[in-house]
């Protein structure tokens, strides 16, 4: 039996020991083609490159990966780039992370490791992204490991409906293993965000964007009522963003 292709992808740099996790996971799985950024493309959303060349490097960082390619884009131009040049046939799966820092919530607007794994869903391509909610890159990655083998298997033999993928989040172990996992939806929460305006030497201001992540979604099927209580989250993500059940209420306006 022929194995799954599999192609991994993040945002956080093909470096990262979250990316070089997930490969190592998928690697007891299926074939494996890395397509990664060069360098770290947090919070690029679904961002593709129109204004600037793309460079695409194959790489060996892993001995056992014959397909493995570092490029110069966004996580959404390494599918693109993946799916449309480097690869002979469209792979079985896009798994994309792990990701160095939550998705939940707001925060899957702004990821590009989710939207990594958005744009393989377009591609008809079902898809996962991976995030755990440890920004450190020395972070202990040990404890999640089954937990993403076993929701990766679960997707090859089951698949998702169409026009969905999955957002994954694992919460920091601060009172032992995970519990379990809670397929949610998505919490109503944001940022309370503020610029930090300073002056340079040369007395041009400039900013520095900082904030406040603030919950104040008190349901216990919430992806953040989940990860705060000791659980993985799932939420099934869909990218047809249209708004089904305001159309009536527009097509009553005066028009």
């Amino acid at each position: 039996m022929n194995k799954p292709l599999i192609l991994v992808t993040n945002d956080d740099s093909i470096i990262s020991p979250g990316i070089r996790t997930l490969i190592a996971i998928m690697k007891t799985i299926g074939d494996v083609v890395v397509v990664a950024p060069d360098s770290p493309q947090s919070a690029m959303g679904h961002a593709i490159t129109l204004n600037n060349t793309l460079h695409v490097d194959k790489v060996n960082l892993d001995p056992d990966l014959l397909h493995e390619y570092s490029c110069s884009g966004t996580p959404v131009d390494c599918v693109k780039m993946a799916v449309r040049e480097i690869l002979k046939r469209k792979p079985d799966l896009c798994v994309s992370g792990i990701n160095h820092g939550s998705n939940s919530s707001i925060n899957v607007i702004y990821s590009g490791t989710m939207s990594a794994a958005v744009e393989a869903g377009i591609q008809g391509i079902p898809a996962i992204g991976f995030s755990h909610l440890d920004y450190s890159w020395e972070t202990n990655l040990e404890l999640i490991k089954e937990w993403v083998k076993k929701i990766t298997l679960e997707v090859l033999e089951k698949g998702l409906p169409e026009g969905v993928v999955l957002n994954v989040n694992f919460p920091k172990e601060k009172n032992g293993p995970i519990k379990g996992v809670k397929v949610c939806r998505q919490a109503k929460a944001n940022w309370e965000e503020k610029f930090d305006k300073r002056t340079n030497p040369q007395g041009k201001e400039y900013y520095w964007l900082s904030g406040e992540f603030v919950n104040k979604d008190k349901g216990q099927d919430t992806d953040e009522w989940a990860l705060e209580n000791g659980y993985a989250s799932i939420v099934p993500v869909q990218f047809d963003l249209t708004a089904h059940h305001a159309i009536q209420t527009i097509n009553n306006w005066d028009l």
